[in-house]
C-alpha cells in the first residue's frame, strides 16, 4: 500500500487577534487559491457558530467564494451540522453550486451543532437522533439523484441530476457506523477527537454495505482528520503550533478569543493543561517537512486512511500559506502552473 494517500485541507477561516471576519475571509481565499495550484485534492469549510475565532458559519457561501476563485480543487462542506438546517434547504444549496461548478461540490454532514447548547437551539431545524439522520440522507440523496425525496412528495429541481457526494462526518463509533450502513464514505475528526479513531474505523469498515438506498460508493472510504503545521525547522514549527493551541486552550477554559500569537511552550499553559492539550491534539504532523512527511506516513499505516484532510491554524496567515506549500511539497502532489 503507497503511504502517499491524497491531502485535502479542512479550513475553519479563523480570526487573529486584530483582524475582522472579513480580513479572515480574505486570507481563508488566497489559500483556496493556493491549494488549487499546489495538488490538494479538495477544500472544506466546517460550520461553526457563536465564536470569535473562526469565521465558517455560513459555508454555503464560502465554497461558493472559494469554488469562484479556483478551478481544479473539490470545495465542500467539512461539514453542514444537518440539525442546524431543514435538508430541503441544504439540497436546493447545494445542488445550485454543483450547477454552477458541475463535479467539484461535496456535501460533508455531521449530527452535531457545531457550537453550544443555546445556540443549537436558536438553529435547531432538524433531529440528531442516527434514524432521523439517515432519512434526512435518503431525502438529500433522493434530491440528487432525480430531484425528488424519498419520504414527502417535495421537489428540488435545481439538485436534480447533480448527485452530490455525500460524506458522513463523525468521531465515535456510533457515527461510523450510521456512514458505514448508508454506504457512504466516513470523514472522522481524529484531529480532535483522537480516542475511538482505530475502532470507528473498523466499525466502519465491518458495518459498510453496497445495499442500502443511499449507498454511493463501491468500497469504503475513510479520511482522516489531522492537524499540520510544517515550518523550515521543527522548533519553529513547534513554536507555531502553540497558537492552535492556546485556541483550544481557551475553549476548555471557557474564555473564548482570536487566535493569539505564537509563545513558548511552557507559556501556553500550566503543565496539566498542556497535557490535557496533547492528548486532545495527539493526531499531528508538526514540524520540518521530513518530520510531517514521516509522520503522516506513520498515521497512514496505522488507519489505512484512504485520504487526510488537515487542518492549521496560524496567527499569521502567511505562515499558514508556508505550511501549505512546505506540506504540499513535501507529500510530491502535483501543482499545476
Amino acid at each position: 500500500m503507497s503511504n502517499r494517500v491524497p491531502l485535502s485541507i479542512l479550513d475553519l477561516v479563523s480570526v487573529s487577534e486584530g483582524q475582522d471576519a472579513g480580513e479572515a475571509i480574505g486570507h481563508a481565499m488566497e489559500a483556496a487559491v493556493l491549494a488549487d495550484r499546489l495538488g490538494y485534492e479538495r477544500l472544506w469549510y466546517a460550520e461553526h457558530h457563536n465564536t470569535e475565532a473562526v469565521a465558517s458559519a455560513a459555508t454555503q457561501v464560502l465554497i461558493g467564494r472559494a469554488a469562484g476563485l479556483t478551478s481544479r480543487i473539490r470545495v465542500g462542506s467539512g461539514g453542514v451540522m444537518l440539525p442546524n438546517h431543514a435538508p430541503l434547504m441544504v439540497a436546493e444549496q447545494y445542488g445550485t453550486l454543483a450547477q454552477l461548478f458541475p463535479g467539484r461540490i461535496d456535501l460533508g454532514l455531521g449530527r452535531a451543532p457545531g457550537t453550544d447548547r443555546m445556540t443549537a437551539h436558536a438553529l435547531n431545524r432538524t433531529s440528531a437522533d442516527p434514524q432521523a439522520f439517515a432519512e434526512a440522507v435518503w431525502d438529500l440523496v433522493g434530491w440528487f439523484s432525480g430531484g425528488r425525496s424519498h419520504s414527502i412528495n417535495i421537489e428540488a429541481g435545481v439538485a436534480a441530476g447533480t448527485n452530490v457526494p455525500i460524506w458522513v462526518l463523525g468521531s465515535t463509533t456510533s457515527g461510523a457506523s450510521i456512514a458505514g450502513q448508508l454506504g457512504l464514505p466516513f470523514s472522522i475528526a481524529a484531529h480532535f477527537a483522537p480516542d475511538q479513531v482505530e475502532d470507528a474505523i473498523a466499525v466502519y469498515r465491518q458495518m459498510f454495505t453496497t445495499d442500502a438506498p443511499t449507498s454511493q460508493i463501491s468500497e469504503p472510504r475513510v479520511m482522516v482528520g489531522v492537524n499540520v503545521l510544517v515550518a523550515e525547522t521543527d522548533e519553529e514549527a513547534q513554536f507555531q503550533f502553540s497558537t492552535h493551541q492556546q485556541m483550544f486552550l481557551s475553549v476548555r477554559r471557557g474564555t473564548r478569543h482570536k487566535l493569539l500569537p505564537p509563545v513558548p511552550v511552557a507559556k501556553v499553559g500550566s503543565v496539566s493543561e498542556v497535557q490535557a492539550l496533547d492528548s486532545m491534539l495527539r493526531v499531528r504532523a508538526v514540524g520540518s517537512p521530513e518530520t510531517v512527511r514521516r509522520g503522516l506516513e506513520s498515521l497512514v499505516e496505522r488507519t489505512g486512511a484512504d485520504e487526510l484532510i488537515t487542518t492549521t491554524y496560524t496567527y499569521d496567515p502567511a505562515v499558514r500559506l508556508e505550511s501549505i506549500r512546505l506540506l504540499a511539497e513535501a507529500w510530491g502532489l502535483e501543482a499545476t502552473s
